[in-house]
């Protein structure tokens, strides 16, 4: 699924950087500005993006290290709940879930401290375990949402104060050119630009680990069930430790 990520922020990069050097690119006759020349034209808001585009660029990092089903459920983990459980040894395994802190271990840790109540509750334990853990990693890969939006509201914010410094430059002119015009446009689209590929790729990275969370919440949320199974037949399970 990594790989497919990678696939993914490439092919909007590549797309982007067609775009933007259509976009940039002058007559084949005249001077063109380098790339670090124009990003000295977008001012104050240029590095509002900067600084936006590194914050994604840290939550990239962070869910592309947590957002695992290794991570969320390790696999060594899982055995040895399986092997404790199928033992009848509820009380260590509990203190494992407590001390792991993880997704798979606060659902059978949820379901296991409801166990004198009946299997009925310990399935209901786990499931409202479920949507909160759920709603936790949903929550925390919104803000790369926030961040693929705000993007190209910078953009645009740039492009029109920009837009409006350079008509402020023009009106003193005595006799302005369209070149002293098409000057001022070309250096506000800049932010544009900028935003513009901010938004495609953080927001491509939502929407890739939106559904790698739905997935593996329904995989890891499978994964417990199994995991808890064996107490369905285990009538006085809650006097076993």
């Amino acid at each position: 699924m990594n790989q497919t990520l990678k696939k993914y922020l490439a092919t909007a990069f590549v797309a982007v950087l067609l775009v933007s050097g259509v976009a940039l690119a002058s007559d084949s006759g005249a001077p063109k500005k380098t790339w670090l020349e124009l990003f000295q034209t977008t001012g104050p808001v240029g590095y509002m993006m900067v600084i936006t585009s590194m914050t994604g660029t840290a939550l990239l990092i962070e869910h592309f290290v947590n957002v695992r089903k290794e991570k969320m459920a390790p696999s060594a983990l899982a055995n040895d709940l399986e092997a404790l459980i199928s033992e009848g040894n509820y009380d260590t395994a509990l203190e494992m879930c407590e001390e792991e802190k993880g997704y798979l271990s606060n659902l059978v840790g949820a379901a296991l401290r409801m166990r004198h109540a009946g299997f009925g509750e310990m399935v209901n334990a786990m499931e409202a375990a479920a949507t909160q853990e759920q709603f936790r990693m949903t929550t925390k890969i919104s803000y790369l949402s926030l961040i693929g939006n705000i993007g190209p509201l910078l953009g645009l914010l740039g492009t029109v104060t920009g837009m409006i410094a350079s008509f402020q430059v023009i009106e003193n002119l005595k006799a302005p050119t369209p070149k002293d015009l098409a000057t001022g446009v070309y250096e506000s689209l800049v932010n544009t630009t900028m935003g513009l590929f901010i938004g495609i790729v953080w927001l491509t990275a939502f929407f890739f680990y939106k559904n790698l969370v739905t997935k593996l919440s329904l995989e890891i949320n499978l994964q417990a069930s199994r995991l808890i199974a064996p107490l369905a037949t285990e009538g006085a399970g809650g006097n076993r430790h």
